[in-house]
């Protein structure tokens, strides 16, 4: 399970380290997509195959379903953690995501999200001021 934050810099080549509690062991796979909201998903190779099951058991026939599919595997890209920790964000993916310098890495449960630190900040003060409304419907579509 990934949980917490922590703050690293993008190097020039696009590189970035992973939190040393977010590795399991050196030359481990992941799989960097594009996210939602702004920032980019980074899940483990086994949790990535799951997703995409997941994924490929929806209707095909229906165009939301499609479109989702095209979404999260066009970009989809794998990436392998060096000697150092490291990953290499695609420079397609570090456009789309507006990484620059500074970067927040999260845990998002089964998944990692990578973030420009302003984009994430600026997302996180927008979605803490409805906390109890995001709370309730959460806790409603669970019943």
């Amino acid at each position: 399970m990934y949980i917490g934050r922590y703050y690293h810099s993008l190097e020039d080549k696009g590189r970035v380290s992973l939190p040393k509690k977010f590795r399991l062991k050196t030359n481990e796979v992941f799989i960097v997509t594009r996210g939602l909201d702004g920032g980019l998903f980074l899940y483990p190779q086994e949790t990535w195959k799951e997703t995409v099951s997941d994924l490929t058991s929806k209707s095909f026939t229906k165009k939301k379903h499609r479109d989702f599919i095209r979404l999260m595997t066009n970009d989809a890209q794998e990436v392998e953690v060096d000697k150092l920790g490291r990953i290499r964000i695609p420079d397609y993916l570090r456009e789309f995501a507006k990484l620059e310098k500074d970067v927040v890495i999260v845990g998002s449960l089964k998944s990692i999200e990578i973030w420009d630190t302003k984009t994430y900040h600026d997302y996180i003060a927008i979605i803490e001021k409805e906390a109890e409304e995001i709370a309730e419907e959460v806790g409603e579509s669970s019943t």
